[in-house]
């Protein structure tokens, strides 16, 4: 399956897209501004990309219409847990190859990850992480309702330095409707240090 709705074709990534993702990801461009570290092999990908198979964590990529089967971006909507509590929740990540970066893309994916997201699975909050000075993916995330919440500070290192991640999410709105309808004062007693 697969959707063209915009100038990139968007599917289901599989396995053999590890080749094209681990060409993103390799790019001097792009790794710096992920948690990957530079020169990742081609078979970690597939191991990734195989995950994707079971439904848990889910891959789209991009591809040009006149050739789907080259992987030009990727998004990735993964569980934060495997407890039952915030299945509700998933964490996105997403890359585009520099390339064709400006052309919509990343906007494109971003778009079918929140579609997949609110009506396919049920989630009703999709959480990301993007270093402080990444503005230009900041600025996409903005655009389609992701809000900041809050700054990681040093959560990554890279290129020598200490990296702050700002956190963002993107609340669905009947999420929003139910936590407005608790009102200010959550009743759920909480005494005690652990999480």
């Amino acid at each position: 399956m697969s959707s063209t709705q915009g100038r990139w074709q968007i599917r289901r990534a599989q396995p053999r897209d590890a080749e094209a993702v681990a060409e993103i990801f390799n790019r001097d461009e792009v790794y710096p501004c992920t948690m990957q570290l530079p020169w990742s092999g081609v078979e970690r990908w597939r191991t990734f990309l195989e995950r994707g198979e079971t439904g848990q964590h889910i891959w789209l990529c991009a591809c040009d219409p006149q050739q789907p089967d080259r992987a030009l971006g990727l998004v990735g909507l993964h569980p934060v847990s495997d407890t039952p509590r915030v299945a509700h929740v998933r964490t996105l990540g997403l890359s585009v190859h520099p390339d064709y970066a400006g052309q919509g893309m990343g906007g494109q994916l971003l778009r079918a990850a929140i579609d997949m997201a609110d009506n396919w699975l049920n989630v009703t909050r999709l959480s990301l992480g993007v270093y402080s000075h990444n503005q230009r993916a900041i600025a996409l995330y903005e655009r389609h309702g992701f809000v900041r919440e809050g700054l990681s500070r040093g959560v990554a290192f890279g290129h020598g330095r200490y990296l702050d991640s700002l956190e963002m999410a993107r609340l669905h709105p009947r999420l929003v409707r139910e936590l407005e309808a608790q009102g200010e004062c959550d009743a759920t007693p909480s005494n005690h240090l652990s999480q």
